[in-house]
């Protein structure tokens, strides 16, 4: 596992994953049958995950003290990991002193037309994100 780091800078640090690590063997874990002969290994296990989402929900709330919550949430593939941080974020806060209030907004980004990539990124779903400013 020396390949596999915890940086310590800032609160929280982060897991560097470095290039030449083979992961770990799928052996040890638990998956659908289909993903058979597609899977080589994993390198970022799913309890991992969620306890890195749960850290991060935590510094959320440190930081941002009593004011408000707004999820801005990017279609589609950002829709998990955004249900999972607010799920997280909820739960601290019923278990604590305060209760944050939260919204959730959803936008969707657009960079292609027809099949090809363009250099301009479209915002889709929504007509006016004014109510960001000073987020």
């Amino acid at each position: 596992m020396e390949n596999v780091a915890v940086q310590s800078g800032g609160r929280s640090g982060g897991i560097v994953l470095r290039d030449n690590w083979p992961g770990y063997s799928l052996e040890l874990f638990s998956y659908p049958a289909h993903y058979s002969g597609d899977l080589d290994c994993v390198f970022i296990p799913h309890g991992m995950i969620m306890d890195r989402t749960e850290r991060l929900a935590r510094n959320i709330m440190d930081d941002l003290g009593d004011n408000d919550i707004v999820v801005l949430c990017v279609l589609k593939g950002g829709y998990q990991f955004s249900a999972d941080l607010v799920d997280r974020i909820k739960a601290l806060s019923h278990n604590s002193h305060r209760t944050i209030p939260m919204r959730v907004h959803f936008i969707r980004l657009k960079s292609y037309l027809n099949d090809c990539s363009t250099e301009d990124l479209h915002i889709v779903g929504a007509e006016d994100l004014s109510f960001l400013a000073g987020k």
